[in-house]
């Protein structure tokens, strides 16, 4: 077989179509939609070379329909886990002896199948599973999606072209092995580009993976299976399984061969899942990679010298965008008192100004929560803020489940900086406010890193710099992605790597070389072109 060092395509991001009136992506998004919504999907568990069906199966409702059946999916018993695992352990030699750019250029390829003819069903299955409006479908399960694919195979190449020095004597080179054993990917719901980025990192590099995606998002998880699958990623390298989350979770840690864990979801999860890790650790083959990104409590800070208007948009779009279900939505706010009539008016309008429903009308920005739960969580949440003394609803507050999981984006103005909802992550549309003395900056910036357990997203609004720069310091360590003058969420793949610390995570720092350098084992290969042939060192010479 013919060799050579490989440059593989530049990694470009993906343009955002704007689905403007009029558009042609426009037409066929919505068409795609209506096609699906009409049809029943089944998605069975793919497992190996085959696709299983089970007896026990679960409906899928759109969260804006919660009473519109779209499909159902088939889940596991724990000897489909076991098989699953197998189907990873057997797939591993044969996918991690591929050479790498045959590995790479499947998964440009799936890029590729996104961009191009899956681009519109990726985008209709996320409106209708997740109640995403088209412009989030389109950052979230094209742009990024794609994004990932290519700029992953862009850093494993500078991975692999990380080399220590050499000598005309000896040889020093590194080899990247993918980890010993399979991973284990556990993904959200609010984002279809981590469902498919966190089992195609580890397999890109050589792993082979089980992948468990939320039971809210397999309706695009379906889709991204179809994707992988045309693109030519062989059977057994991505097993995706669903079903009860504690047997799934507690089958695979129980293998000798499980070697890392890849995950996106709550922070008591992630948690749990590293303790049961710690009890098992005798049983593994070697010490499991444990990479995870958790909860979040993101809060935006303004200066007095900052730009009302440009606070007051980020508020609107940072919280509430795809209904605050983002692990980085602003869900905490400090303002100062001079400029909060101006924050408050504008934000107050803005609000008012959004349409909510299907994400079938494109007029409305904001659809429907997740599911009940979500639903219930929040309205609770609400209702208390509505009753406590410290606390006031300021704008919105309805909750509404009658056709689907609509909470109208709401607004709790507090006098309580350690209030309950400035602490606890609601994972949905509510933001909430504390208004600050201008004098006392410094000290409310203390108070915004140390209210919450978490450290992932956070930004100032400053056009004063020495702020903007006390602000940075002092929220060093509070918030992984920091941002200077922007709203705390839109990180972008290739520019802005994402991932927090505290209770947000293990900071690997998705879409980025940090991230994939967590799934493999380097080994380091020292040649020497003329050993020695005496053991006496110069030291032991005759005087």
């Amino acid at each position: 077989m013919g060799k050579g060092f490989f440059h593989v395509p530049p990694a470009v991001n993906e343009p955002v179509k704007s689905y403007a009136p009029g558009t042609p992506e426009r037409e066929e998004v919505l068409q795609t939609y209506h096609k699906m919504y009409k049809k029943q999907v089944e998605v069975p568990l793919y497992i190996g070379s085959k696709k299983v069906k089970t007896k026990n199966t679960q409906d899928i409702f759109p969260p804006h329909d919660h009473q519109h059946k779209v499909g159902f999916f088939h889940n596991a018993d724990k000897k489909h886990i076991e098989k699953a695992i197998d189907e990873a352990v057997n797939a591993r030699e044969k996918w991690a002896a591929l050479p790498w750019e045959q590995r790479a250029a499947i998964f440009l390829k799936a890029a590729e199948l996104i961009a191009g003819p899956y681009r519109q069903k990726m985008n209709a299955a996320t409106m209708i599973g997740q109640s995403k409006n088209i412009f989030q479908a389109e950052i979230d399960s094209a742009c990024e999606i794609i994004d990932f694919l290519r700029f992953n195979v862009e850093y494993m190449t500078q991975i692999f072209d990380e080399q220590p020095e050499s000598t005309e004597k000896e040889w020093n080179r590194v080899e990247y092995r993918p980890l010993e054993g399979f991973v284990y990917a556990i993904t959200p719901f609010n984002f279809t580009a981590i469902a498919g980025n966190l089992p195609a990192s580890a397999a890109l590099m050589g792993n082979t993976v089980v992948w468990k995606p939320s039971d809210s998002q397999v309706y695009s998880a379906q889709v991204i299976m179809e994707v992988f699958q045309e693109a030519g990623v062989p059977d057994g390298v991505i097993n995706m399984v669903m079903g009860d989350p504690v047997m799934i979770t507690d089958t695979v840690l129980a293998s000798p061969d499980f070697s890392g864990i890849h995950f996106t979801g709550s922070t008591e999860v992630f948690k749990g899942i590293w303790s049961k890790i710690g009890k098992n650790i005798n049983t593994y083959k070697t010490y499991p990679r444990i990479v995870g990104e958790t909860g979040g409590k993101d809060f935006i800070v303004a200066h007095p010298s900052a730009n009302s208007k440009q606070v007051s948009t980020a508020l609107a779009r940072g919280a509430f965008e795809f209904q605050g279900q983002k692990c980085s939505a602003a869900s905490r706010a400090y303002i100062p008192k001079s400029m909060w009539a101006k924050v408050r008016k504008d934000l107050e309008k803005d609000l008012k100004s959004f349409k909510m429903g299907s994400p079938e009308n494109m007029d409305n920005f904001i659809t429907a929560v997740i599911h009940e739960g979500s639903f219930n969580k929040l309205k609770k949440y609400i209702d208390k803020a509505k009753k406590d003394k410290d606390a006031e609803v300021i704008i919105g507050g309805t909750c509404d489940k009658s056709k689907g999981w609509f909470v109208e984006p709401t607004v709790i103005l507090t006098t309580n900086p350690k209030y309950t909802t400035m602490e606890t992550e609601l994972f949905g549309p509510v933001l909430t406010v504390y208004v600050y003395e201008d004098k006392k900056y410094e000290e409310t910036l203390k108070l915004v890193d140390e209210t919450s357990i978490y450290a992932l997203t956070g930004s100032i609004f400053s056009t004063d710099r020495y702020a903007a720069t006390k602000a940075t310091e002092m929220l060093q360590n509070c918030a992984g992605n920091f941002y200077i003058n922007d709203k705390c969420t839109g990180a972008v793949v290739g520019k802005q790597p994402f991932g927090g610390a505290r209770a947000s995570g293990t900071n690997d720092k998705a879409g980025s070389k940090l991230n994939l350098l967590r799934w493999v084992s380097p080994r380091l290969i020292k040649e020497t072109f003329v050993p020695p042939t005496d053991y006496r060192y110069p030291f032991l010479g005759e005087n």
